[in-house]
This record gives C-alpha cells, structure tokens and sequence, in this order.
C-alpha cells in the first residue's frame, strides 16, 4: 500500500463518513436515515473494490470478508438476549487485523447495516456503521502490534469499547433536540459507564477466545493465496 493510497483512504473514512452522516442528520433531520446507512455502505464498497483493482485475489477476498461479516451478524443475534455483550466489535479487529483496513472497515460498517434488519434500522444505524468501520480500520493500520502482542490486542479491544461508547453517546446527546450541548453529552457518557464496562468486558473475552483459532485461519488463506 503507497502512502499516497493510505492518505487516501484515510481521507475517506475519515471526512467522507462523517461528512455524510452530518449532511443527513442536517438536510433531512433524521428522516432519512436508510438512505444514509445506504450511502454509507456504498462508500465502504467503494473502498474496498479501489483497494482490489487489478489484482487476482479479490474475489477470495471477498468471500472471506462475507464470512466474517456474517459471523459477526450471527453473533450479534446469538448473544441478543444478554444486553450490550455481544462478539460484533472482536470479529471486526479481528478482520481488520488479519485482512486489513480496508477488510476492517467493510466487515464493521455492513454488519452494522445489515443486522440493524433483524435488530432495528434507525438513525443511529450510519453512527453504528462508522463507528464500527473505523475500529476495524485502524485495527488493519495496527496489525502488526496487535499480531505481536495478545497484550496489545486486547487493550485495543478494550479501548475500542470505550470509543464505541463515547461516539455513540454523540447520537445520544444529539438525537434529544438536533444540537449537541458537552454538558449533555457528559451526564449521557456518565450515565453509560455500566454499558461501556460490559462493551470493554465483551470484547476481551471474545478477543481472547476467537483471535487465535480464527486468527490461525485466517492467515492460512492470506498466505495460501497470497494476500
């Protein structure tokens, strides 16, 4: 991957994203939070197909990250009945890890999109989606510490909890009357602290019990066809 590549993907997921879930909440209040998430998701394909242009492997690719995806949409639905512990976040470092950023940020943001069908669209749908997309990014941009370190690689689980927490809170603090008040958004952080413990824990334990055999996997196809 060229620096030049990088920074342009960088730019995407970090401008073109939030740019749009802005414009939305802006142009259309909230009310057309479907046509958002699907804007959204067009931008993670659009990375992702950039990013495998000319190459032979893209197709394999794919259907590794379709796995994961559904894995991770699986999981959400399995754990359902215990509120907030749920595998989502793990499998999405885990992708991004193994498959890399532009991996990471497809399989966060589409299992977002697409679980929200069995768990509820909303306008919090793009907020989810980015969220998700930018951890499993940067979880590919890491790959390397966290391959190295277990240690590492569950304080970024960890810290992904808490981030996750903290950008939702956002939509918490907007969503009351359309303006965000930093007074607003502490009490909601504050009062969020328990859910944010059971994010951090979530993702530890799943980390800790999926990052090896799926990891081990994963990174056999990578070298079998040459990633």
């Amino acid at each position: 991957m060229t620096k030049r590549k990088l920074a342009a993907e960088l730019l995407l997921v970090l401008a073109a994203v939030p740019l749009c879930v802005s414009a939305g909440s802006l142009l259309f209040a909230d009310r057309r939070y479907m046509l958002v998430a699907a804007v959204i998701a067009l931008i993670s394909c659009l990375l992702f197909f950039l990013s495998f242009e000319g190459r032979d492997t893209g197709t394999k690719k794919l259907v590794l990250i379709s796995a994961m995806t559904a894995l991770s949409v699986a999981g959400r639905f399995l754990f359902s009945p215990i509120p907030f512990f749920k595998p989502v976040t793990a499998i999405v470092i885990i992708c991004g890890v193994n498959l890399g950023c532009e991996a990471g940020f497809l399989c966060g943001s589409l299992s977002a999109f697409i679980s929200n069908f069995l768990f509820m669209q909303g306008p919090w749908t793009p907020f989810q989606m980015f969220i998700w997309g930018a951890i499993g990014f940067f979880a590919g941009l890491l790959s390397k510490p966290l391959k190295s370190s277990p240690v590492l690689l569950l304080s970024y689980g960890a810290l992904s909890g808490i981030l996750y927490s903290a950008f939702m809170d956002i939509w918490t603090t907007v969503w009351f009357d359309g303006t965000f008040l930093f007074s607003r958004y502490a009490a909601a952080a504050v009062a969020a602290i328990p859910v944010t413990i059971v994010y951090i824990f979530s993702n530890i334990v799943f980390l800790f019990a999926l990052s090896g055999p799926i990891g081990k996997k994963l990174e056999r196809v990578r070298t079998k066809y040459g990633f």
